[in-house]
């Protein structure tokens, strides 16, 4: 399950880049050989491909502790204490994320209702933009609850201290929202 999650988000996030650049390379075309395949429209694509794809990688950050958290200090201390400013982290990062979540569709729900547009001709519905927000965050959420319960119940001092990767988690281990 969780190797499909990851290979799904990478694909994602590499066919949006991947969009973003062949629609950069046809604005770098359309400037400089042949103004006729200018579009100005495509600088604007370009920055909606780019956010979704930082937006959605975020939670690939969760998973390999390429988020913000306190490492120097963490390697200070013992295995136990990094368990607990581990906890500590993942419970700061979720109400972080919760507000982010709660925030961003609120912000969704405006554009949505006021019909918002970007200014440019292609009237782009701003919702769609916004929405990479919440989606992102949600991904982060749903990770940091997982992180957490690795660290409450499944702790491994040889495995999960600083410097380690941490690995899928056990077989036994109940997915968030499963009883």
């Amino acid at each position: 399950m969780m190797k499909l999650w990851d290979r799904i988000e990478q694909t994602l996030v590499g066919l949006l880049g991947l969009c973003a650049l062949i629609v950069g390379m046809w604005q770098i075309l359309g400037r400089y050989m042949n103004s006729s395949l200018s579009s100005g429209w495509g600088d604007e694509v370009i920055v909606y491909l780019i956010i979704w794809s930082v937006m959605l990688v975020s939670s690939q950050l969760v998973r390999h502790d390429g988020h913000v958290r306190p490492d120097i200090v963490l390697r200070m201390l013992g295995p136990q204490a990094q368990r607990w400013l581990e906890m500590f982290n993942c419970l700061a990062a979720l109400v972080f994320c919760g507000g982010m979540i709660w925030y961003g569709w609120e912000i969704v729900d405006t554009s949505m209702m006021l019909d918002e547009r970007s200014s440019t001709e292609l009237a782009f519905p701003m919702w769609l933009y916004y929405a990479a927000l919440p989606t992102g965050t949600g991904l982060m959420f749903i990770r940091y609850i997982m992180r957490l319960t690795r660290y409450m119940f499944y702790f491994d001092p040889k495995t999960m201290t600083v410097g380690h990767v941490i690995h899928e988690a056990p077989a036994d281990m109940p997915m968030p929202g499963t009883h």
